[in-house]
């Protein structure tokens, strides 16, 4: 029987990642176990790690008695009840920093491929289209004005980058922050003055639909939507339809409400929609260093030392 400490890990993660979990400690992988059921209770009396992050509900959670860390391998933690361990003293941690630039080039990609049409003149070009004449005109971001959902690490990330093209930027936030852009109480009317709606935020309960029907129309038959923060955070349905009908503009997706799964609506837009799998942070020295913040977090909370990114909602409890 081996020494290392136990460590549960509900979903597939990097393979680099994996590799180091099995060297460092005795890994249980839940998405793999021929029963779920048996390898949960069998681990339920001592288990004091998961890791992962994904499916940490309540329900989950409440099955390990002794349990002491959930440390998430991402740095959105939508998938785990923080409230359920603040009550029951128990730690999470989450992996920011590591990944800000990464999601931030693939929003401003996004933004450039629905802006440029870049992804439709591949397409223009690989099907002999040129060869009939040119491709038609499309849209400039050079003074356009952006608006920032959630201007926290990443969003912050993307405003450097917005600025370096030359673009205005203004954002939207849960309060005032001490930066040189323009802030706006009202997601609404910042919709309204903007080109081009960013959205940055967590998912989560809080932020559920934030971007409503009533904030994509005021965004408007001109403007355009890029998301790069959880598909749950804009209404779905209502954002298929108004691009359906032109009374939004485009949108460059990285997220989905119901992920893999994608709306056959937004699937046939091919024209003013640019789909990508959410892929926001995914290249290999990102995903490396998300797992190395994780294991990092792991070793420290076994060796009880101060954890390295702690949640807000768990600190101190």
């Amino acid at each position: 029987m081996s020494n290392k400490p136990d460590v549960l890990l509900t979903r597939a993660v990097y393979p680099g990642t994996v590799e180091t979990l099995e060297r460092e400690f005795t890994l249980h992988k839940l998405w793999t176990a021929p029963d779920q059921d048996k390898m949960i209770a069998d681990l339920a009396p001592t288990l004091r790690v998961i890791a992962g992050g994904y499916g940490c509900n309540a329900t989950l959670l409440s099955k390990f008695p002794k349990l002491g860390l959930v440390a998430n391998f991402g740095v959105g933690y939508d998938t785990i009840d923080v409230d359920y361990c603040a009550k029951h003293g128990i730690h999470a941690t989450n992996s920011p920093d590591v990944l800000n630039d990464e999601v931030a080039d693939t929003a401003m990609g996004l933004l450039l491929c629905t802006a440029r049409k870049l992804v439709v003149g591949d397409r223009y070009v690989r099907e002999g289209k040129w060869l009939k004449g040119a491709m038609p005109l499309t849209t400039n971001i050079t003074g356009k004005t952006m608006g920032i959902v959630g201007l926290g690490r990443i969003g912050e990330a993307v405003a450097s980058r917005a600025i370096a093209h030359k673009m205005n930027v203004v954002y939207h936030n849960r309060s005032k922050k001490d930066v040189p852009y323009k802030y706006y109480p009202s997601l609404v009317e910042m919709a309204r003055d903007v080109d081009v709606l960013m959205v940055i935020i967590p998912g989560g309960a809080e932020t559920a639909k934030l971007i409503s029907r009533e904030v994509l129309e005021a965004l408007g038959p001109s403007g355009i939507l890029i998301n790069v923060a959880r598909g749950t955070v804009v209404d779905e349905p209502a954002m298929v339809e108004l691009l359906k009908s032109g009374k939004l503009g485009a949108a460059g997706l990285d997220v989905f409400e119901k992920e893999p799964e994608v709306p056959q609506g937004l699937i046939e837009l091919t024209e003013n929609v640019v789909l990508q799998p959410h892929v926001g942070s995914a290249t290999h020295a990102t995903r490396t260093a998300m797992g190395q913040l994780m294991i990092d977090n792991i070793k420290a909370f076994l060796a009880g030392q101060p954890l390295l990114t702690e949640v807000p909602e768990t600190k101190g409890k």
